[in-house]
């Protein structure tokens, strides 16, 4: 029972193809224009940096939205076998319009830091905050963190 999935987040298909799309896209103009003309050498290697630093992001987040999110009783977790959170370890949740959160979804912060990892456009950890969400749609983030908030208001009595 308590491994059972209680609800789950993932990028959608077409949410998935938009935001690669576009980080390759930047990519790819970005490195045109500093083969084509280049203002001057300094920012040739600005262009060449960022443009690759762009292909590879989506390369990254490609990979990275092929995986989902599953909340059970006692964990948080991604189908790649990392724990992003113990249930038990959660503190607060935040949802707020102005909190330092993903899009469309949500911030966690946890008693005790874990290591930095970043899954673009699905989750990333740094220290003790969490953020869910990304290319995901916002109805399941929003019923995953309401799930969590009850959970954790339910442990607090």
């Amino acid at each position: 029972m308590a491994d059972e999935v209680l609800v789950t987040v993932e990028a959608s298909g077409l949410r998935r193809v938009m935001g690669v799309t576009m980080l390759a896209i930047i990519g790819v103009t970005l490195l045109y224009v500093a083969m084509s003309n280049p203002p001057s050498f300094a920012w040739l290697v600005f262009l060449l940096i960022i443009g690759i630093g762009a292909l590879f992001l989506s390369v990254r987040m490609w990979q990275a939205t092929s995986n989902k999110i599953e909340l059970t009783e006692e964990l948080l977790r991604c189908t790649d076998g990392t724990v992003i959170a113990q249930v038990s370890d959660i503190e607060a949740i935040d949802r707020g319009f102005f909190a330092f959160k993903p899009s469309n979804g949500f911030l966690i912060r946890t008693a005790t830091p874990g290591a930095r990892i970043w899954m673009p456009g699905l989750w990333w950890r740094a220290g003790r905050r969490i953020g869910i969400g990304g290319v995901t749609p916002g109805s399941q983030s929003k019923t995953m963190s309401e799930i969590l908030a009850a959970m954790i208001a339910k442990r607090s009595f």
